[in-house]
């Protein structure tokens, strides 16, 4: 069955991370955080993130159980920019946030601690049970791996390899107990699969974030001509944003949740990726990397 996963070109893998105790909330040595010769370091800070992490999103929420959860208690509806930038900054902490990665995940742990209540198949959920927070994580590995192929430049078997490792040491950093994270990329294909099939639905809040036509106001802050010329941007923007969300939807995963994606939708994306990988590249990096990302590979150099 198709799962999605990238088509392949070279890299060099890496030995995976070293095991975990199985106390969940962290091991008696901190993760090691991620420097500049990874494969998260070149990809969660280049602004194409803009593009893929809403598809991740999407995964995220068909889950009944975080589907819920973010129905009941985000604010993304009430605050949509605030929440997706809290959102950005906290993934870029992660990666490029060095000895304050590991305080974020931490952080973001507490900040779960009370999201609960019963999700739509009646089962009673918590943010912080081991298979719905598990989950959340899991989605990055396909849609990096559809990035890679769209956006990017895609990976080789081995270089499939080297990226599932560094998402298990994002996952550590997260707080993810090692027997909650496949051990291998076959591993994570059958337990993707599996997830796909026996537990994703259409939810609500997929609903939501696929609709091209939903409310959504300026960004905080805009100029007043931005704020004029809203009414005529947004339909266009959420369009495209919508669209590039399904196409880096794992295929299985757009079948699960009823994504129609026709031959035509997938050459215009393929013809967007390749203007994407051509411009992109050639900005400087102060415009091609977000500020934190920025930030954190000058100093590396330094």
């Amino acid at each position: 069955m198709d799962t999605g996963r990238a088509a392949h070109s070279a890299d060099r893998a890496i030995p995976a991370p070293a095991p975990a105790p199985g106390d969940d909330r962290a091991s008696r040595t901190d993760p090691v955080p991620f420097t500049p010769d990874t494969l998260l370091w070149d990809m969660v800070g280049d602004v194409r993130v803009l593009l893929y992490l809403p598809a991740a999103l999407v995964l995220q929420v068909a889950h009944p159980a975080v589907g819920a959860g973010v129905d009941e208690h985000s604010v993304f509806r009430t605050d949509p920019w605030g929440r997706a930038r809290r959102s950005l900054d906290s993934l870029q902490l992660w990666v490029y946030g060095g000895d304050r990665a590991v305080e974020e995940g931490r952080r973001l742990r507490r900040l779960h601690r009370d999201i609960k209540g019963t999700d739509t198949r009646g089962r009673a959920y918590h943010a912080l049970n081991p298979a719905p927070y598990a989950w959340v994580h899991a989605t990055g590995f396909p849609v990096f791996l559809r990035a890679a192929e769209y956006l990017f430049r895609p990976f080789d078997e081995a270089g499939e390899r080297k990226l599932h490792a560094e998402a298990r040491r994002l996952g550590r950093i997260l707080g993810i107990r090692e027997r909650d994270m496949p051990g291998s990329v076959e591993e994570f294909w059958t337990y993707f699969d599996r997830v796909v099939h026996d537990e994703l639905e259409r939810t609500v809040v997929v609903d939501e974030l696929l609709d091209p036509r939903r409310s959504v106001p300026p960004p905080d802050g805009s100029a007043a001509a931005l704020r004029l010329l809203w009414p005529v941007l947004r339909p266009a923007l959420l369009r495209l944003q919508v669209f590039v969300t399904k196409g880096l939807l794992p295929p299985v995963a757009r079948e699960r949740l009823d994504v129609p994606w026709t031959p035509r939708d997938e050459r215009q994306l393929r013809l967007l990726g390749r203007v994407v990988r051509t411009v992109v590249p050639r900005l400087p990096e102060r415009l091609r990397y977000l500020p934190v990302a920025y930030a954190a590979r000058r100093a590396a150099r330094a």
